[in-house]
């Protein structure tokens, strides 16, 4: 249950983030019919950022182990759409417990809650 707290906690700041710059938040979330879900996804300047959210402290590579879902839309060609539909995939996040911002892989990172 506290997991759930700590995800409402972050999905709250992220979105104040964006409502005191005046934005409006491009903020969406992922889940597929097979139960693959991505926490937060943030569309910005053409891209899509993956955010998974743990309470764990070093939650392990296999926190991002579903954003790899979103490689269909940089490659709209294959599906069938228009070309200029392309979006990139931007660098990933897991918003953590842990106390420094580390690097998971070439595009992932583990960032501590405390830096949001």
């Amino acid at each position: 249950m506290s997991g759930a707290f700590f995800e409402s906690y972050v999905f709250s700041e992220i979105y104040k983030s964006y409502l005191n710059a005046g934005k409006e938040p491009p903020i969406y979330y992922y889940r597929d019919k097979d139960k693959k879900e991505i926490d937060l996804i943030i569309y910005e300047n053409g891209a899509l950022y993956p955010i998974e959210i743990k309470k764990s402290a070093s939650p392990g590579k296999e926190a991002i182990k579903h954003f790899g879902v979103l490689e269909p839309v940089t490659e709209p060609d294959k599906f069938g759409e228009l070309s200029q539909t392309k979006i990139k995939i931007g660098n990933g996040a897991v918003v953590c417990m842990a106390n420094d911002l580390l690097p998971i892989d070439a595009k992932n990172w583990y960032v501590p809650a405390w830096m949001i």
